[in-house]
């Protein structure tokens, strides 16, 4: 992995928040779109960027895209030396803080996820597959 291409996708707030989000499981576009409130082209491109340099995978469930960070086993050097320092800074900034709030009340049912259960049920997704 190319150290420059690394930092420049770590340059991005959008990116970076999406990447906080990913620490804590996979997760579909529209949950992702709806935790950040952000349009879904804009999350898409920010995704595809990601995907394009290695820094995330993607996989087709359904008519879902699921994104993920790569296996810690998959990993380069440099991207889990990037991912452990940004744990370490990230809990100092209230976006991200804010961002694992609404995580934690996002439903994730109405997707075929494969996530780890640090979340709750309770707000009831309205998303729609990506197609």
């Amino acid at each position: 992995m190319n150290l420059v291409t690394l930092y420049e996708c770590l340059c991005d707030m959008t990116r970076l928040r999406i990447l906080n989000l990913l620490q804590n499981g996979p997760l579909c576009v529209c949950h992702i779109q709806d935790i950040l409130d952000e349009p879904q082209v804009k999350v898409s491109k920010h995704l595809g960027y990601l995907k394009s340099r290695d820094v995330v995978t993607a996989s087709r469930e359904g008519n879902w895209m699921i994104y993920a960070l790569p296996e810690k086993s998959a990993r380069p050097a440099a991207l889990s030396a990037a991912i452990s320092a940004f744990e370490q800074s990230a809990p100092e900034k209230a976006i991200f803080k804010r961002d694992l709030a609404k995580l934690s009340k996002t439903d994730l049912t109405c997707s075929p996820l494969p996530v780890k259960t640090i979340r709750k049920t309770g707000a009831s997704c309205e998303c729609t597959p990506t197609r």
